[in-house]
């Protein structure tokens, strides 16, 4: 049976229904470890409460008996979470990841890193432990030569005038910038700023770039990086990982190729292998081609093409998931494509299946949309979803992120969420609007 889904105009009746029908006390865990009491009362007591939050989560959302993340892309209604190929806050990623696999995606991107995969696997397991929900896939990002999402903001806050009216820290959408020394006279020398210091909090930094240009002394530089090949390879057979996302420009297809060929038997291990590239006009898919002829020989997994609309602007506002939308019917009505799943990504948000509708492009197969071309249906028909899924990057890091900030700063940052029932909820709440009326149908 598949997973089933409350759409946006359900959830919060559906929310006020099961929180009215069992009253939840403010805070708690779901964990034993978070449990102990000295008192058999107590501990009966602490056991009903986690039995009445798990009660809630299941009415909201109802757990998947058998639909896989493969299925979700040939039907169309796959969902991806991106925590960010640079952001590296694991406390954050967890969290995500645990709210998130409740809401049903279907496969988590996160960075290349070893300590990063293993807080969204155990945000997964913590959410599998609530509810019986299937494990989506963990996917990791890499990148081919230089790229927005793999650069790091980088500025001396030693630097910084004493009257500036900080507009970097203002402008920032992780919270990854911060004065806490400045503005308290701390020393950076005392144990309360080992944690939080003045400047780029590196970890928190996902790479956006809206910092840039907005220091009015110029102060703030960006770091780019490239991840390792040989680190990847090792990191890609840990048995945790199911698909990798190469992000490349498309341009440089020397480049692309060396990463393929240094990546070695590892692409073996995955079911997905993916690459992400921008919009390059009528150079496109003569570049998705060559692509595909360097990954045919040794690749055994399905593979996807992340097609990256407006990088890391899902969060501005309604506008920012045009651009993903052009490169969707630009690609649906492409005849000579490669092989391969299509999904939308950069600049994503609540508003783009109302795009996707209007273009006819939301769960629709190609024998559908290209009716009126004999050719392009014979040359690539299936009876498949043309376009397989949406990624959210930026959006789905905001609406979740407002409630992860409150909870931490009532609880402390390394605070987890299934610790906290009202804030779980809310978070749960806020990812079941956007995911949801993906799944529905």
């Amino acid at each position: 049976m598949a997973l089933r889904y409350f759409c946006t105009t359900n959830i919060s009746t559906r929310y006020h229904e099961a929180s009215t029908k069992t009253p939840v006390p403010p805070s708690f865990s779901l964990t034993n470890s978070g449990m102990h009491s000295s008192t058999p009362e107590a501990n009966t007591k602490n056991k009903s409460t986690a039995d009445n939050l798990k009660s809630i989560v299941n009415a909201l959302v109802l757990p998947s008996i058998s639909s896989s993340p493969l299925h979700s892309l040939h039907k169309g209604n796959w969902v991806k979470l991106i925590c960010g190929a640079s952001f590296e806050d694991v406390v954050d990623i967890r969290n995500l990841s645990l709210v998130y696999t409740l809401a049903g995606v279907d496969c988590i991107d996160c960075a290349a890193d070893a300590a990063v995969v293993s807080a969204v696997n155990e945000g997964i397991e913590a959410a599998r432990d609530i509810v019986c929900v299937r494990r989506p896939w963990v996917m990791i990002s890499v990148n081919d030569d230089k790229d927005l999402h793999f650069r790091k903001a980088e500025f001396d806050p030693e630097e910084c005038p004493a009257d500036c009216s900080r507009p970097c820290e203002n402008v920032c959408p992780a919270n990854a910038i911060s004065f806490l020394g400045k503005s308290s006279g701390i020393s950076c020398n005392t144990e309360a700023t080992s944690v939080l210091k003045d400047g780029v909090i590196t970890e928190r930094c996902y790479g956006c770039g809206r910092c840039l240009p907005v220091c009015p002394y110029d102060k703030i530089r960006e770091v780019t990086y490239v991840r390792d090949a040989v680190t990847t390879a090792d990191l890609i057979q840990r048995d945790d990982i199911d698909a990798m996302e190469i992000h490349t420009s498309g341009r440089q297809s020397n480049l692309f190729k060396q990463l393929w060929s240094a990546l070695g038997d590892s692409v073996g291990y995955l079911n997905l292998v993916a690459v992400s590239l921008p919009n390059g006009g009528d150079s496109t898919i003569s570049s998705m081609n060559y692509m595909f002829s360097i990954m045919k020989p040794n690749l055994q997994s399905f593979n996807l093409w992340q097609l990256d609309g407006r990088p890391m602007s899902g969060d501005i506002g309604r506008g920012a998931t045009k651009e993903s939308i052009a490169f969707a019917v630009q690609l649906a009505k492409a005849k000579e494509r490669p092989p391969g799943f299509l999904q939308l990504a950069g600049g994503t948000n609540a508003h783009t299946i109302e795009g996707l509708k209007k273009e006819g492009l939301f769960q629709t197969t190609i024998n559908e949309y290209l009716h009126d071309d004999e050719s392009a249906i014979n040359s690539s028909g299936s009876p498949h979803a043309l376009i397989g899924g949406i990624a959210y990057g930026g959006y789905a890091r905001k609406i979740v992120g407002r409630v992860l900030r409150s909870m931490q700063s009532e609880h402390g940052g390394a605070a987890s969420i299934e610790d906290h029932s009202e804030y779980l909820l809310m978070a749960l709440k806020e990812a079941l609007a956007l995911v949801g009326p993906v799944k529905c149908l």
